[in-house]
């Protein structure tokens, strides 16, 4: 997807002085979940050309003992007469692939290419008081994270990055908090809903459904597959974004799914993220600030952190760099009521910038989106392009309340 780099990269005048920046993205491309798979696969997809490593290791300072670089390999046993469901082979579902290990590696690069090569804002080196890294607790972020950060600071020795992580009950990122409020609005009118602003669609497609159970097996009354096309959005577009064929079904191989289905599954899971995150209207926002009102509210609280920067209690962070999920991404650009709203795809990015003009000494917000300034429908926000920065926290203030103390009650918390 596109994203912040050299060769596009929209340079502001220069009597704005840069002086935050916080980037959120999507990870990068993945094998799909299991529960998207489907009940058998007829091709297997093997991951041989990389590695998961997962080890704990006594950090320098307390202890000299080296930990060895372990690692998965995924296999099956002869005496083992269970099959998998979904892919055989040897990836994990899901993993991020090579693919996509390269292309956040090249992420990586991109970023420092322009905040560092192009203004100068990072340093040459890491430094864990300028810089840091967030993921969620779902292990793809930090196989992502292993590739941006070499990929922006890979160029000296090996080193050790700390990724920060929140606990997975309260953490904001993912989210992974629990909002009751929020959920029983997505379930008026979301996936599985009766909602006929939801359902019309649905009915619509029926006779793509009728095809495409018949292809891969999955049963008309599975929820999973049948509430959305979410399921089969992610099987699809993971294949056809790695160069493998579209699925055959296993009893007649000469029934496959064509490319036109495929579009049709991409075209009516963009209609779905439009309409769960902008065209259902005022709730859509409601279920976003009540989901993801705390990261919000922690993206202000760092730029007033950043404002104060001078102050001896300040963090001093001067770049921070969160990997995380579709769902984040949409609820981000859901309550930035972006003008056009799509399904945010594998490394969407949206990144916040703070300035400093040299002529008035007051800060000013830039937000970017796929590397292109931000078009927000609220007439508050606008064009996110030298935007006051009290005006964009005043409008999350308004939203969530200064460091989220709207959340508990609006969530029941």
């Amino acid at each position: 997807m596109p994203h912040v780099r050299r060769a596009e990269y929209p340079q502001v005048n220069s009597s704005y002085v840069l002086q935050y920046v916080e980037v959120i993205h999507r990870h990068h491309k993945r094998t799909p979940y299991a529960d998207n798979t489907f009940p058998v696969e007829t091709y297997p997809w093997h991951c041989d050309d990389e590695a998961l490593f997962y080890y704990g290791a006594p950090l320098p300072s307390y202890g000299a003992r080296p930990s060895a670089n372990t690692y998965w390999n995924v296999y099956t046993s002869s005496s083992n007469p269970l099959a998998p469901r979904g892919f055989n082979g040897t990836c994990q579902f899901p993993q991020i692939t090579r693919g996509g290990l390269d292309d956040s590696w090249q992420h990586g690069k991109d970023l420092y290419g322009v905040y560092h090569g192009l203004l100068g804002f990072l340093p040459e080196k890491y430094d864990p008081n300028l810089v840091s890294f967030r993921v969620t607790n779902n292990l793809i972020t930090s196989q992502v994270a292993g590739m941006v950060t070499s990929g922006m600071f890979g160029g000296e020795a090996q080193h050790d990055f700390p990724l920060l992580i929140q606990p997975a009950s309260i953490d904001s990122l993912d989210p992974g908090y629990t909002c009751l409020a929020a959920r029983k609005n997505f379930s008026a009118y979301g996936a599985g809903s009766s909602d006929p602003g939801w359902t019309l669609h649905l009915m619509a497609a029926s006779d793509l459904y009728a095809d495409l159970d018949s292809i891969s097996g999955v049963a008309p009354t599975d929820p999973g597959f049948h509430a959305s096309f979410d399921h089969y959005f992610d099987n699809l577009s993971a294949r056809l974004c790695h160069a493998k064929p579209l699925p055959c079904s296993g009893s007649n191989p000469s029934l496959c799914v064509t490319q036109a289905m495929a579009d049709e599954v991409f075209r009516l899971g963009q209609y779905e993220y439009s309409y769960l995150y902008r065209d259902a209207g005022p709730r859509t926002l409601e279920y976003s600030v009540g989901s993801y009102g705390i990261w919000v509210a922690e993206l202000a609280q760092n730029l007033r952190d950043a404002m104060n920067a001078t102050d001896p209690t300040s963090t001093g962070i001067r770049y921070r760099h969160n990997i995380a999920h579709d769902g984040s991404i949409s609820r981000i650009l859901n309550i930035l009521q972006i003008e056009t709203m799509v399904w945010p795809g594998m490394g969407s990015e949206v990144v916040f910038e703070l300035y400093k003009s040299q002529l008035d000494l007051q800060y000013y917000v830039r937000v970017l989106w796929g590397g292109k300034v931000l078009r927000s429908s609220n007439p508050t926000l606008g064009v996110l392009d030298m935007l006051q920065v009290e005006i964009l926290i005043a409008y999350f203030d308004e939203l969530v309340g200064r460091k989220a103390e709207k959340i508990p009650s609006l969530c029941s918390l």
